[in-house]
């Protein structure tokens, strides 16, 4: 193998490698855009189950069918 064949090779890998990153970069910023997202979320469900219901404790009701 001559050395213009091994560098257009390495030439070639490294190309795809620089690509292969980029795709991670992106995929990565969606996870972590997702992530925030479902943490603000989470903090809203919380939020709403701490605050306290109307009409008293819902543990303390009894079930529709009886």
């Amino acid at each position: 193998m001559s050395d213009a064949d091994r560098l257009t090779r390495l030439e070639e890998r490294y190309a795809h490698l620089q690509r292969h990153s980029a795709e991670q970069d992106k995929v990565m910023l969606q996870l972590a855009d997702e992530l925030a997202r479902l943490r603000k979320e989470l903090a809203a469900v919380r939020t709403r189950q701490q605050e306290p219901r109307e009409g008293g404790d819902a543990a303390d009701e009894r079930p529709p069918h009886y």
